[in-house]
């Protein structure tokens, strides 16, 4: 039930068990601290099933990132709607930064949300020092709106993102 998309360097896919070492070693390191913090292997085994999951429950989520041309992944991007967030998110964690993979899978998940499972809008919730991220949102087009406050992870900005009008 989770499409796969294409870009140019990238395939947006489902999560994979083999997904998981690489996924853990993004959360051993310190870029985890904008996305809750480290955790071991098990939790992160735990938090690729809730990935997976959330397709089930919402008909969208967030892909694994894996390179064309060898299907290694370099990071996780898509829709994230839990119950506790104010609306429907686009998000990213890259674990290979610096190469615009973030930018292009972005991209790709946020024509899908629009033209494939109807949303209409889309914000992404953003910890107020995570400058690659906030670069990220505004190289998307993201205005920063407001502040949410979360229970676990605290005060983060609100970028709206354009809607599908726009992109």
């Amino acid at each position: 039930m989770i499409p796969t998309l294409t870009t140019d360097r990238l395939t947006l896919r489902a999560p994979r068990p083999e997904d998981v070492a690489p996924f853990a070693a993004f959360y051993a390191s310190d870029a985890a601290r904008f996305v809750g913090g480290s955790r071991p292997r098990w939790e992160t085994w735990r938090y690729v099933c809730e990935v997976v999951g959330h397709w089930h429950m919402r008909g969208f989520g967030r892909w694994i990132a894996a390179r064309r041309s060898d299907d290694a992944p370099v990071g996780l991007v898509g829709l994230h709607h839990p119950e506790d967030w104010p609306e429907p998110e686009i998000g990213w964690m890259f674990w290979e930064t610096g190469r615009g993979f973030a930018t292009e899978a972005a991209r790709a998940a946020r024509r899908w949300a629009y033209r494939e499972a109807g949303l209409t809008t889309l914000i992404s919730l953003i910890a107020p020092d995570n400058t690659l991220s906030i670069a990220l949102a505004e190289r998307l087009g993201g205005v920063r709106e407001a502040d949410f406050t979360h229970v676990k992870f605290g005060r983060m900005g609100v970028w709206r993102q354009p809607g599908p009008e726009e992109i």
